[in-house]
């Protein structure tokens, strides 16, 4: 047996916001709870609902940049920046500039709609 898993087809999360999820490994993909890993593309002009996450979250920005309104600071992140969310932290995530961001994020343990807590717009 492999002590290892190539990920060659990650779970397209569907989206109504345009926004491109691939999670590689994570509750969709695999059942793991532990961790989520997932490559996303932002289209200029995306945000989320504020929301508090029973989970860490990771973030590396890859190309272009990615705000993030965490408990009442704005916080903008370039591509080659990093950031680590700490759960049961209020924040927002957008993108209200001109061109997508493309970034990596990773949730410990991993995303799941029943922990992210969003608020209603």
């Amino acid at each position: 047996m492999k002590k290892y898993t190539i990920q060659n087809s990650p779970f397209v999360v569907p989206t109504t916001d345009g926004k491109l999820i691939e999670e590689h490994f994570g509750q969709a993909t695999n059942d793991n709870k532990d961790i989520s890993i997932a490559h996303m593309i932002a289209p200029a002009g995306w945000s989320e609902p504020f929301q508090t996450p029973e989970f860490d979250e990771y973030t590396y920005i890859i190309k272009g940049k990615k705000q993030f309104i965490i408990e009442d600071e704005t916080v903008v992140l370039e591509a080659g920046q990093s950031i680590k969310i700490n759960k049961n932290t209020r924040i927002q995530y957008s993108n209200p500039f001109t061109v997508a961001c493309e970034y990596i994020s990773i949730c410990t343990p991993a995303f799941s709609m029943d922990l992210v807590h969003r608020e209603d717009q």
